[in-house]
């Protein structure tokens, strides 16, 4: 089977001979561990060939961003015990999907971002400098 990702940018959860990249050429460091965040749940956002929403940008969600992604579809404040998900409240950090991002960039209410926890395959829809202007992590 061929995987369409760069070899950077494959599903790294449990492989350690793959290391995941930052979007700033990096080392993958984690978003968030409480709650338990990304695609496959090892609190990087990680990604592969089933992740097909691309959850690789790291945020620090605010209620502005959250009260745009439930209208878009996306309600993320609500707990669902079944899939162990919490609900996320302002502050919290979450891997959110590169298009969602984008998409509440466009919008005004892009959260901000950490760098160095972002996967380097958000480059694929969103530029360094979109996300510098958006940085947590930068002095």
């Amino acid at each position: 089977m061929v995987n369409s990702f760069p070899p950077t940018a494959t599903f790294t959860a449990g492989n350690p001979m793959t290391t995941a990249i930052n979007v700033l050429g990096g080392r993958l460091e984690t978003c968030c561990a409480a709650p338990m965040t990304g695609f496959t749940r090892t609190g990087k956002c990680e990604t592969g060939p089933q992740d097909l929403g691309r959850h690789v940008i790291c945020a620090q969600v605010t209620a502005e961003f959250l009260a745009f992604s439930k209208s878009r579809g996306n309600d993320l404040t609500t707990p669902r015990p079944e899939f162990g998900f919490p609900g996320l409240r302002p502050g919290d950090r979450w891997c959110l999907c590169a298009a969602r991002w984008k998409e509440a960039l466009d919008a005004e209410v892009a959260p901000g971002v950490l760098l160095t926890a972002t996967h380097e395959t958000a480059l694929e829809v969103v530029s360094l400098e979109q996300l510098k202007q958006h940085a947590l992590d930068l002095n």
